[in-house]
């Protein structure tokens, strides 16, 4: 859903992609070659990752984008994104990268948020409901700033299912699919219609941003 009342603006040319993680990369430009959109990344371009002082989702994605417009003179787009666990009163969510440390070990994370779920007797699914929150931004180096957010209810499911997928994938089943993120192929997970459902919490965000921001090539 769009943050904007006023005319939104539309992406052409090229775009950094405000990211050092290489499976949100992928993901975020095979969205964008459909719109023929040519993307670099800030690892790429071996910009600093800023610091994320936000609260929110969409103030961190706004911290990320912004910082690589400043730095690059070019539109730049960022994602903050994480799970979200009723049961851990919200968490790790905004912290769910920094759950995993400096090593991105998501297996400890996943140990740590099992164990904390034990500690808590969320034993059912009903106990262990959550989401995947997806936090887009758009932001131009004149200071214009495009954001949406989008999430994607489901299950958190003991033992972890599948080695597809990145971060906590392995751990989240949607609601209405017997398999979790991680058992999913890329296609499946974050692919856009009519190819595929839009699935993805990602997915979702960018079909709004898609809708307001960019124009189908071809």
């Amino acid at each position: 859903m769009a943050a904007q009342d006023r005319a939104h603006r539309r992406i052409t040319g090229r775009l950094v992609i405000a990211t050092h993680n290489p499976g949100k990369l992928a993901e975020m430009r095979d969205l964008l070659s459909l719109y023929g959109v040519q993307a670099t990344s800030a690892g790429e371009l071996g910009l600093p990752e800023p610091e994320e002082t936000g609260t929110s989702f969409r103030a961190n994605a706004l911290i990320k984008a912004a910082a690589a417009a400043k730095a690059t003179g070019q539109p730049a787009f960022a994602d903050d994104s994480g799970l979200v666990v009723d049961a851990l009163d919200g968490d790790p969510g905004i912290y769910s990268a920094r759950w995993a440390g400096p090593e991105k070990d998501f297996r400890a994370a996943m140990n740590k948020i099992q164990s904390l779920l034990v500690e808590r007797g969320a034993k059912t699914p009903e106990q262990r409901r959550g989401r995947f929150v997806s936090a887009l931004c758009v932001a131009w180096p004149d200071g214009h700033v495009e954001e949406f957010e989008a999430t994607v209810d489901g299950t958190i499911v003991w033992p972890p299912r599948g080695k597809l997928g990145f971060g906590y994938d392995p751990l989240f089943k949607p609601d209405g699919h017997d398999r979790t993120f991680g058992e999913m192929p890329s296609e499946e997970k974050h692919g856009l219609p009519p190819r595929a459902r839009g699935l993805s919490h990602r997915a979702r965000a960018f079909l709004a941003l898609a809708d307001a921001c960019l124009t189908k090539s071809g």
